[in-house]
């Protein structure tokens, strides 16, 4: 069950809700990548002693990419972004649980920072600024426009 619907006021009605964009995956994915080439490159190899060597460091650098995946995946599932009527939550965290809550009327602005590649993937970093404090930049957000037309509608 998601850590928003357990916190959800009486009347309070759920206009979006956000998640980290997959794009957190590229390091683990890349690194995955990497070992599978090297992988390839052992099957080429100019001299008998070293496919072995080589498949080893493959392996190794699969096994740190797997638990870099693992890592992010994580992290990705502990994330929840949540924009409702009256305030917008913000909660990571799957074992210790770290959670910001702001209320609507609170916010003073919202901006969403985007380069060309995170514009055609359509993620994002969110900025959203209350009066007397800000919460912390929400960072690689999937369809950061929706969620800041939800607060600015909200």
């Amino acid at each position: 069950m998601a850590y928003y619907t357990k916190v959800l006021q009486p009347g309070e009605r759920v206009l979006a809700v956000g998640h980290l964009h997959w794009s957190i995956h590229r390091n683990a994915l890349l690194l995955l990548m990497v070992a599978l080439l090297i992988l390839l490159a052992s099957v080429w190899a100019p001299q008998p002693g070293w496919p072995t060597g080589v498949r080893i460091v493959a392996v190794g650098v699969a096994i740190i990419g797997l638990l870099m995946f693992l890592t992010t995946s994580i992290r990705r599932r502990g994330t929840e972004i949540v924009v409702t009527d009256r305030r917008v939550i913000y909660k990571r965290g799957i074992l210790a649980r770290h959670t910001v809550e702001m209320n609507v009327n609170k916010i003073e602005s919202v901006d969403v920072e985007q380069s060309l590649t995170a514009r055609l993937l359509d993620y994002g970093t969110i900025m959203i600024h209350g009066t007397g404090a800000d919460i912390e930049p929400l960072q690689r957000i999937e369809r950061p426009l929706a969620i800041r037309n939800a607060i600015v509608v909200g």
